[in-house]
């Protein structure tokens, strides 16, 4: 089969007129970047406030190896799909982070012949948003610096600055850093870091605003420091909310393109799922609801973070109510959480796909939760044999829940066509959603229920000082805020290799921050990077512009 790069780059893309056509979008409502991409006015979505929203479906995961699970390939295919049934269907994504690219990953627009295009666009420089929110996140940090330097008229404490600078690549070196160091005039000695951009809360905000308004409200909200006497410096005390809010100003309009097969495809903004909340901006997804008959979104990495995060921070926050879920796995992947190695998934191994079928059946218990009709997408590789196969379906048949064999990646939006019907058949029947908590519990109680309900955790342990810090977030008003857990994507624990799913294990929370702008509460556990590095061979590495303008590496 050929590879991504090269079905890409044989693929017809229409013209994006063309595309925004399809979705009933005038010329005056899209800002064109070249022939294939452009930035959709929010005025669009205000003139279509009284028409009715199409179905939403969310595209989740099972916990992802290096085996593979196929979630954003689905995601793309099944929008695909949905339209060869005459439907008029839309997918939105997340933006890619150029420090995955170049590090592991190579890309992240789908694969194979259910990809979203132009696919070197984006998953480099795109239209400029990580760029935007690069910039106006280290305004911010200038700004703070700037206003220590200038006598420190805030009284803020130089030790308990919480506002880091941030970059858009892999760079483990600049995870503990020293500015200020020189002259007098160079500013005040401190100890600080960088963070990677999709980590920001700059990108967390922008995935959550509803408009320019609400934005500019939770860029002045973003707790930047804390002063000598234990209170609270935010960006608007700073004067910086303006300034950030004029570079983010195109950065806040969703991004249009297609797919391999000329579906619409909404991709903006990219929050890390294990630090952030890990979905596309609420802005897309809104604007997807109202200009398709089913708008197909996705959470990052597997439906204990992504998807978790989606029904309970972003649905209340946003308003939103989702038709069906689509929970995707691999035999391979399956298999690895049933402990084989990666060189041997491609034999068959019964005994192993039986043992790590306990990651994907809890995943479905956990999903069944939320009120939401599900449907179980298998990702089909070629290796995957009929009796394993066989084992799967009569494994999950159990549970109730519908399996369905997915071939996207081969053979595009027919691949999907068995996906596409019983996602409609789902979306035909009432979704009774809800979220797994109040938001009067307190934040321990939020904790302590997505700990035992979705990790399954024995108990949770808070570390020396943690609860202190809650109480304090509390007394705040951030009480009713829901909860975002920072946590490892490879395992239901805080421990990455424990694969499959492990029970009565004692969870670890050592630290918890206030993201007041995003609108949510972090609890840290494991050991998280908000500043990841390069792997010893880089994919970077493997990628090369050829003379022809051939591009090799990224896929």
């Amino acid at each position: 089969m050929k590879t991504d790069v090269q079905i890409a780059q044989e693929t017809n893309l229409l013209p994006i007129q063309a595309i925004a056509d399809k979705l009933g979008l005038r010329s005056e409502e899209i800002l064109p970047y070249g022939h294939d991409k452009a930035k959709i006015n929010l005025e669009a979505l205000d003139k279509r406030e009284n028409q009715e929203d199409g179905k939403l479906i969310l595209v989740t995961a099972i916990n992802p190896t290096p085996a593979g699970e196929g979630k954003t390939t689905t995601n793309v295919g099944l929008s695909m799909a949905l339209n060869k049934l005459g439907y008029k269907a839309i997918t939105t994504l997340r933006e890619p982070s150029l420090g995955p690219c170049f590090g592991i990953k190579g890309g992240a627009a789908g694969g194979g012949y259910a990809q979203v295009l132009p696919m070197e666009d984006i998953n480099l420089h795109f239209t400029g948003d990580f760029h935007a929110i690069t910039s106006a996140h280290n305004l911010l940090a200038a700004m703070v610096d700037n206003s220590l330097h200038q006598g420190n008229p805030l009284n803020m404490d130089p030790k308990r600055i919480v506002w880091n600078r941030v970059l858009d690549m892999n760079d483990r070196a600049l995870r503990n850093i020293v500015i200020g160091m020189g002259k007098r005039g160079d500013g005040v000695v401190r100890e600080s870091s960088f963070d990677i951009t999709v980590a920001s809360e700059i990108m967390a905000i922008l995935c959550l605003a509803n408009d320019m308004e609400d934005l500019k409200d939770r860029l002045g909200r973003m707790v930047v420091a804390y002063t000598y006497d234990n209170k609270e410096v935010v960006a608007k005390d700073l004067g910086a909310v303006g300034a950030m809010a004029l570079l983010l100003k195109d950065a806040i309009k969703p991004n249009l393109v297609q797919t391999t097969e000329n579906t619409p495809a909404l991709i903006h903004g990219g929050p890390f799922a294990n630090i952030a909340h890990g979905c596309n901006s609420v802005l897309a997804t809104k604007m997807g609801l109202k200009l398709a008959d089913y708008c197909v979104t996705e959470a990052g990495f597997g439906a204990d973070l992504g998807a978790e995060k989606f029904l309970d921070i972003v649905c209340p926050q946003a308003g939103l109510k989702p038709d069906a879920i689509v929970l995707v796995a691999t035999i391979r992947a399956l298999k690895m959480n049933g402990g084989v190695a990666k060189d041997d998934l491609d034999h068959e191994d019964l005994e192993a796909l039986d043992k790590g079928l306990a990651n994907l059946l809890q995943h479905i218990e956990n999903l069944q939760k939320y009120g939401v009709g599900l449907v179980v997408a298998i990702n089909r590789f070629p290796t995957d044999t009929e009796a394993e196969i066989e084992l799967l379906r009569d494994k999950v048949s159990e549970s109730g829940i519908e399996i369905v064999l997915s071939e996207v990646f081969a053979k595009g939006g027919e691949g999907g066509l068995d996906l596409a019907r019983a996602v409609v058949d789902l979306c035909n029947k009432p979704s009774h959603y809800m979220a797994l908590y109040r938001p009067d519990m307190t934040l321990r109680q939020k904790m302590n229920t997505v700990a035992k309900e979705i990790y399954r955790a024995g108990d949770v342990v808070y570390q020396k000082g943690v609860i202190s810090k809650l109480k304090k977030f509390e007394r705040m008003g951030a009480g009713n805020l829901p909860i975002c857990v920072a946590k490892t994507q490879y395992s239901f624990s805080d421990d990455p290799k424990k694969l499959g799913a492990p029970k009565d294990f004692a969870l670890t929370v050592r630290d918890v921050k206030i993201s007041a702008g995003a609108g949510f509460v972090v609890f840290l556990t494991g050991e998280i990077m908000t500043m990841p590095g390069l792997p010893k061979d880089p994919q970077a590495v493997h990628m090369d512009i050829l003379e022809d303008g051939t591009i090799i590496g990224l896929s």
